[in-house]
């Protein structure tokens, strides 16, 4: 998809989405607003979280970086600094790198909705420390790796 001049201006409520509840403690519906390939180097969406649901794992990227408004609702961010709440109104930067990992639990009685400003880059790995996990995203790769399957570099060659 070629990034496009339009300028893009729709309700919320008429933006293409996707739901998506694989896994017991994770569930998300993502309204797409600024899709990857729309723009050079962003990515924005806006996401809601029910009750006692977290989007993602505690992660954070190698390369990109992310920022979050809550719009409504209020949940648990845990970092590498511990615990604390958000509520809306709150604005949160998450760096490239470890000091950068993440992970935002609804813990409110109604949905958490938040935007998600993303500065993206072609290739980009997240790492899952709690898990020991390594997801690889871009330029047609998706997969996630076990960090102790780790390879020589020659191996296999």
């Amino acid at each position: 998809m070629e990034p496009t001049d339009k300028v893009l201006h729709e309700p919320v409520d008429c933006l293409d989405s996707r739901h998506k509840a694989e896994h017991e403690g994770y569930e998300y519906t993502r309204r797409y607003f600024v899709r990857r390939g729309e723009a050079r180097k962003c990515v924005v969406s806006v996401y809601e979280i029910p009750p006692g649901k977290s989007a993602y794992p505690y992660h954070y990227h190698v390369k990109d970086e992310e920022t979050f408004y809550i719009i409504s609702g209020e949940g648990t961010l845990r970092t590498p600094g511990g615990e604390r709440t958000v509520r809306a109104g709150e604005l949160l930067f998450f760096p490239a790198g470890e000091g950068g990992a993440h992970k935002l639990t609804n813990t409110g009685e109604g949905p958490l909705t938040y935007i998600d400003f993303d500065a993206v880059n072609d290739l980009d790995a997240a790492v899952y420390p709690d898990s020991g996990k390594l997801g690889v995203w871009g330029m047609g790769v998706n997969q996630v790796f076990r960090l102790e399957d780790e390879a020589g570099y020659y191996e296999g060659e």
